[in-house]
């Protein structure tokens, strides 16, 4: 197997790094193998890429790596995780020529349109474009992410961003009572403060603390065992908690008001993409009336709204398929 053939892509996150080797045949990746890592066994990245090459002969031409954290001037110092990852050492130290390190995020969005029907389930449909130009990802998951996809002549452009960190802007009283109780708290209050997996818990304490809520025992006595978020979410999908269904609801609401502002921001033709950890657990909320309402909420510019498709992503591996594709584009030159 000759080493223009293979290529490597790699889904890097603080717990788990996901490596899958392909061999390229007519330009179609075949999966040769695929190994996940356990992050913080290793001291660096490029000592797991050794130990997944190493049965290997051939070093792949090309490798692309989707890592959570910015990407600037081929460094990237990965969140989570005590590594500083530079693309010229890693090139050097495992012998691939040609390397792209790539957010996360990004990685995701590299992969949007070519993701297959199977891949994704549409949320609302929108005004019909052939060959749209521009797409959104926003990622609600431990954090919130989000990047843009530009598609232009043939050429794909992912513009990164840190816009989870943006100032969350309330839309109602309740909203700006839980603004200000997050200001008190933090200092800062950003969309990620809210929407997300360290967000949720927050709108919960704030309807226990503020509004004098009182949740269900069941909820409390889980939460020292699990993680808050997620039995919140589900003790709101089961019905078993009027507060945790409150949080569920103000979260899915402000969810859907930030992605309206995404699509006024970059006027998305290619739609809306949700992906993550949280949106495909909670579809049937997304599905429902408070995401929709909140989304298409926006005054005179109601119309520009109303044309923009929203998805969700059901394919967890879209950071790695975008990945290879990264690295395939790589390996053509």
């Amino acid at each position: 197997m000759k080493a223009k053939d293979l290529i490597l892509a790699a889904d890097v996150g603080g717990t788990k790094t996901l490596m899958c080797l392909f061999n390229m045949i007519d330009g179609n990746p075949h999966t040769i193998k695929t190994n996940r890592y356990v992050s913080c066994d290793f001291d660096s990245l490029e000592t797991i890429v050794k130990d997944f090459l190493g049965d290997f002969e051939s070093v792949p031409k090309a490798a692309a790596f989707g890592i959570p954290g910015p990407v600037e001037d081929g460094m990237v110092k990965s969140t989570n995780l005590p590594w500083v990852i530079q693309k010229k050492n890693l090139s050097v130290k495992t012998g691939i020529e040609h390397i792209r390190l790539a957010n996360d995020l990004a990685a995701t969005a590299y992969s949007i349109p070519n993701l297959n029907p199977d891949e994704i389930i549409n949320i609302k449909e929108g005004k019909l474009v052939n060959s749209p130009e521009r797409y959104v990802v926003l990622a609600p998951g431990t954090g919130l992410g989000q990047s843009f996809l530009v598609c232009s002549e043939g050429r794909k452009t992912v513009i990164p961003s840190e816009g989870g960190h943006a100032d969350f802007a309330p839309t109602s009283k309740m909203e700006s009572e839980l603004f200000g109780f997050l200001l008190q708290k933090f200092g800062h209050v950003s969309y990620e403060r809210v929407i997300s997996g360290i967000g949720l818990p927050n709108i919960f304490d704030f309807l226990v603390s503020i509004k004098k809520e009182t949740p269900e025992k069941m909820t409390l006595e889980r939460m020292k065992n699990e993680k808050r978020a997620v039995v919140i979410t589900k003790m709101a999908l089961e019905k078993k908690d009027m507060v945790c269904e409150k949080a569920l609801d103000i979260f899915v609401s402000i969810l859907g008001t930030h992605a309206g502002n995404l699509a006024l921001a970059f006027l998305p033709d290619g739609g809306i993409y949700l992906a993550g950890g949280i949106p495909f657990k909670i579809l049937s909320k997304i599905q429902g009336k408070g995401f929709m309402d909140s989304f298409l909420r926006k005054g005179r510019m109601r119309e520009v709204v109303e044309h923009t498709p929203i998805n969700l992503v059901t394919n967890n591996q879209a950071a790695m398929k975008g990945a290879a594709l990264m690295a395939y584009e790589l390996s053509q030159q």
